[in-house]
C-alpha cells in the first residue's frame, strides 16, 4: 500500500512521500544557484548579494505558490540583462548616485512583480504559446550574445563600460593592458565547465570550476579584481526605500516593468514546459505566474533582482530526484544556510572566474539549433530571427520582441492571404450547371465565387481586384460556406463589391453563409439593404434551382410575349 504523507496548508497541500528526492534535488539546486546567483548579481550592477537574495527568496515563495511542482527559480540571464538596463538607466537619471537611484530600481522591480500577478489572474499564460518561435529564438540568442560581450572586459581584468557599442568600440583598451592572470582564470573556468561533465555528468561543473579557479588564484597569488566583501547576514527589508520614489521618476518605471514581467512570464513558462516533458505532468501556468510575481515583488523589497524559472536548476532538480514543490523550498533554505556559513569566503572569488561562468551561460542561452537551421528554414523565418537578435543586442528587448512579432504577424497575414487566394475558386458555372441538368444558356450567364477561409484585411484587396474583373454575365453567386468569419475590412469590401456588380447590371446572390457571418452581415445591414432575403440561400443547390426556375419563367414569359407580339402583328395586317 502506498503510504502518501500530505500536509495541508492555506497555500495548498505538500506531498512528503518523496522527501529524500526533494531534499537531494533542492541541495543540488542550491549548489548550482550559488555561483550563478553571484555572477548575475554582479552583472546586474547591484552586487553579488542581490543575486543571492533572489536565488533564496524567489525560490521559496514561487515553490509555495507556483503551479509547477519541480520548478526551481533563480536569477536568469534574460532577466538579469533587463535588470542591468534598469539599474544603469536609473543611475544615469540621478548622476550615478546608487542611493538616489535605489527607489527607481526597486519601484520598477516591484511593479514588474505586480504585473506578473495580474497576468496570472487574467489567464495570460496561454498566450505564450502564440509567441512565434523565431522571435523567441531571436531574443534569447540576442540575450546570450549580450551576456558574452559584457564579459569581454572582465575576462581581461578590467571593468566593463556601459553599452554594447561602447564595449565593442573600446575593446582594444583591455587588449593593450591585458591582465594575463585574469584571462588565464577566465579561460580556465570555461574549460573546466565544459570538461568536467565529460568525466562525470553528475558533478556540479560550475561550482567546481568556481572553487578550483578561486583556490588557484589564492595559491598562486594573482593580482586580479575580486568580488570583495558582501553582507553575510539575513537580508534586510527595505520598504522605506520604495517610499523615497520621486514623482518625476514614475515615467521611467512603466516600460521596463512591463518588459521584465513579460520576459519573466516567457522565461518561466518555457522552463515549466521543459519540466512537464521530463516529469510527464502538466503545470498550471497562471498559478505559476502568481507565484513568480509575488516572489519578484518580495525579492525587490529585500534588495534583490527579478528572476524566473531556471532551466538548468529545474532539470538538475528533476534528474536528482526532485518530485514536488518542496524541492524548491529546500533549495532556498539550503542556499541561505550556505550563504550564512560561507559568505565570508565569497569576497575572494575573482571577477574573471564569474565572467567565465557567464560566458558559458550566454552560450547555453543561444539557440544554436535554431541558428544552424537558418539556411534551411523559410527566408521569412530567418529574417524574423536575425532582426530580433540584432535589435535585442543593439537596442533593447522590448523593441526587439515588438518588431519581431510585428514582422511575424505581417508575414502570417501574407501567407493567409496567399492561401486564401489559392483556395478560392472563380469562374463560370458551365460544367456544374450542366451536371445538374440545368440549361446551358444559363451557365453562360452565371459567375460563381467560391471563397475558402476568412475574408479579412489581408485578402480583401485581392478579393476586390478579382471581383472588378467580372464582366459579361448577368448573375454572380458568392458561395461562402467555408468562410468562418469576416473582419471589418472584409465586410466593407464585400459591400463595395456587391454595389459595384449591381451597378454593372448583375444580380448578386449569397449562399452557404455560416451563422456568425450571416449575423454580422445582418447587423451591418448588408442583408437586407444590399442583398434581399430572397437572394440568400442555405446552399448552392437551392440557389441553382432558383436561378433555373427564374430562367424557365423568363424563357416561357419571353415565348408568350413573342406569340402575343406575333398575334398583334397578324391582326394589324390588312386583309385582301
Amino acid at each position: 500500500m502506498n503510504n502518501v504523507k500530505q500536509q495541508q496548508t492555506i497555500l495548498g497541500s505538500f506531498d512528503f512521500s518523496h522527501l529524500k528526492g526533494d531534499l537531494l534535488g533542492g541541495l543540488t539546486g542550491a549548489i548550482i544557484a550559488l555561483p550563478m546567483g553571484l555572477a548575475f548579481g554582479i552583472q546586474s550592477g547591484l552586487g553579488a548579494e542581490a543575486g543571492l537574495y533572489t536565488a533564496i527568496i524567489l525560490a521559496i515563495i514561487a515553490a509555495f505558490i507556483g503551479g509547477t511542482k519541480t520548478l526551481l527559480s533563480d536569477p536568469t540571464g534574460p532577466m538579469t540583462i533587463v535588470s542591468a538596463t534598469v539599474v544603469s538607466g536609473a543611475l544615469v537619471a540621478v548622476n550615478n548616485d546608487l542611493t538616489t537611484a535605489a527607489p527607481i530600481i526597486m519601484a520598477t522591480f516591484v511593479l514588474a512583480g505586480i504585473f506578473q500577478i495580474i497576468f496570472g489572474f487574467m489567464g495570460l499564460a496561454k498566450l505564450v504559446k502564440f509567441m512565434p518561435y523565431p522571435v523567441v529564438s531571436g531574443f534569447m540568442g540576442g540575450i546570450g550574445v549580450i551576456i558574452i560581450i559584457l564579459q569581454l572586459f572582465p575576462l581581461m581584468g578590467h571593468a566593463s563600460p556601459k553599452g554594447m557599442l561602447n564595449i565593442l568600440g573600446n575593446i582594444h583598451t583591455p587588449m593593450l593592458h591585458l591582465n594575463k592572470d585574469a584571462l588565464l582564470l577566465g579561460l580556465g573556468t570555461i574549460a573546466l565547465i565544459y570538461t568536467i561533465p565529460l568525466l562525470h555528468k553528475k558533478l556540479p561543473s560550475i561550482l567546481l570550476a568556481l572553487i578550483g579557479m578561486t583556490l588557484l588564484s589564492i595559491a598562486i597569488p594573482m593580482e586580479v579584481p575580486r568580488i570583495g566583501e558582501i553582507p553575510s547576514g539575513i537580508p534586510a527589508f527595505q520598504l522605506e526605500t520604495l517610499f523615497s520614489l520621486e514623482w518625476q521618476h514614475l515615467s521611467m518605471i512603466l516600460a521596463p516593468a512591463i518588459t521584465l514581467a513579460a520576459l519573466g512570464t516567457i522565461d518561466t513558462l518555457l522552463t515549466s514546459t521543459v519540466a512537464d516533458s521530463l516529469t510527464k505532468t502538466k503545470h498550471d501556468g497562471n498559478k505559476e505566474l502568481k507565484g513568480q510575481g509575488l516572489g519578484n515583488l518580495v525579492v525587490a523589497l529585500f534588495g534583490g533582482i527579478p528572476g524566473a524559472g531556471a532551466t538548468m536548476g529545474t532539470v538538475t532538480n528533476i534528474r536528482t530526484g526532485g518530485k514536488t514543490n518542496l524541492s524548491g523550498i529546500f533549495k532556498g533554505i539550503a542556499l541561505l544556510i550556505i550563504v550564512l556559513g560561507l559568505g565570508h569566503y565569497v569576497q575572494f572569488i575573482p571577477m574573471a572566474v564569474l565572467a567565465g561562468i557567464l560566458v558559458t551561460i550566454g552560450i547555453g542561452i543561444i539557440d544554436v539549433k535554431g541558428l544552424k537551421l537558418l539556411p534551411k528554414v523559410p527566408k521569412s523565418d530567418a529574417l524574423i530571427l536575425i532582426v530580433t537578435l540584432l535589435v535585442t543586442v543593439f537596442d533593447n528587448l522590448l523593441d526587439a520582441v515588438a518588431l519581431g512579432t510585428m514582422i511575424a504577424f505581417i508575414i502570417f497575414m501574407k501567407k493567409m492571404s496567399d492561401a486564401a487566394l489559392k483556395a478560392n475558386k472563380f469562374g463560370l458555372l458551365g460544367d456544374f450547371l450542366q451536371q445538374k441538368g440545368l440549361p446551358k444558356e444559363l451557365a453562360q450567364n452565371v459567375y460563381i465565387k467560391h471563397l475558402e477561409g476568412p475574408l479579412f484585411f489581408g485578402f480583401a484587396d485581392d478579393f476586390k481586384t478579382r471581383t472588378e474583373r467580372i464582366e459579361g454575365v448577368e448573375v454572380v453567386v458568392m458561395h461562402l460556406d467555408h468562410v468562418p468569419f469576416m473582419d471589418e475590412t472584409g465586410i466593407l469590401v464585400l459591400q463595395e463589391a456587391i454595389i459595384m456588380l449591381e451597378d454593372k447590371g448583375m444580380d448578386v446572390y449569397l449562399t452557404g453563409l455560416q451563422q456568425e457571418v450571416e449575423e454580422r452581415l445582418r447587423i451591418v445591414g448588408i442583408i437586407p439593404h444590399y442583398i434581399q432575403e430572397k437572394e440568400v440561400f442555405r446552399n448552392l443547390d437551392e440557389c441553382m434551382i432558383y436561378l433555373a426556375d427564374q430562367y424557365q419563367c423568363q424563357h416561357i414569359q419571353g415565348a408568350i410575349d413573342n406569340l402575343f407580339e406575333e398575334a398583334l402583328k397578324h391582326q394589324r395586317q390588312p386583309t385582301t
